[in-house]
C-alpha cells in the first residue's frame, strides 16, 4: 500500500498484467499500422490496426474460425491455421492498399517457429511487409502441418480423437492446406 505522497498508482491494465504500456508506446511511435496477433485456447485473431487520436481503427482482420467456410476441418489454433488466418488478413489488407505494418504480439512470448511467426510468414507470403528475423520463421513442413501428421502417425493416444470420430484424414492435412490456401486466394481476388 502507498505510504508516501510520491507513490504513483499504475494504470489498471498494467496492474492486472494485461498491457505493457512501454512497448505499446514504442509501437505507436513507429507510425505504422500494428499487426495485432491474439492467440486464445481455441482461436487466432489477426488484426491490422491504425492508431488515431480518437482511438484505434481496424483496417482489416481475420479470425481463424473463418477458415471453416474455405474448407479447413482441423483445429483453428495450430500452426497451419495461424498461417492461413494471416494469409487471409494479408490479402484483405492489400485490397485496401495497406502493405506494411509492425508486429504487436501483446504479452505473448514469441517462440522460434511458433504460431506468432507462422502469422508473420502468412503475411509475408501475400506481399505484406513486416520486419521479422527470417531465422525465426517456421519451416515449410511446419506451415503445412507435416509435424502434426508425423505426431499422429507416431502416437495412438486420445489427442486426435475428435478428428478420428469425425472421420477426418489427418494424413491429408498438407493437401487440404494447399486447397484451402488456393480457395482463400480466389475468394479474396473475386470478392
Amino acid at each position: 500500500m502507498a505510504k508516501s505522497a510520491s507513490y504513483k498508482v499504475k494504470f489498471r491494465r498494467r496492474r492486472e498484467g494485461l498491457t505493457d504500456y512501454y512497448l505499446r508506446t514504442k509501437l505507436l511511435r513507429s507510425s505504422l499500422p500494428r499487426v495485432v496477433v491474439r492467440i486464445s485456447n481455441k482461436h487466432i485473431r489477426v488484426l491490422i490496426v491504425s492508431s488515431k487520436p480518437i482511438g484505434d481503427m481496424v483496417l482489416a482482420s481475420a479470425f481463424s474460425q473463418e477458415l471453416r467456410k474455405f474448407g479447413w476441418p482441423f483445429s483453428f489454433n495450430n500452426t497451419p491455421a495461424a498461417y492461413l488466418t494471416a494469409y487471409l488478413a494479408g490479402l484483405r489488407c492489400l485490397m485496401k492498399d495497406v502493405s506494411e505494418g509492425i508486429l504487436d504480439v501483446g504479452l505473448h512470448k514469441p517462440v522460434k517457429g511458433g504460431r506468432i511467426y507462422a502469422v508473420c510468414r502468412g503475411l509475408l507470403d501475400t506481399g505484406f511487409k513486416i520486419k521479422v528475423d527470417e531465422s525465426m520463421l517456421p519451416e515449410e513442413g511446419r506451415i503445412v502441418g507435416e509435424h502434426i501428421v508425423n505426431y499422429f502417425k507416431a502416437s495412438a493416444d486420445r489427442r486426435f480423437s475428435r478428428y478420428v470420430s469425425e472421420g477426418l484424414n489427418v494424413e491429408a492435412m498438407p493437401r487440404i492446406f494447399e486447397e484451402v490456401k488456393n480457395r482463400i486466394k480466389e475468394a479474396v481476388k473475386h470478392g
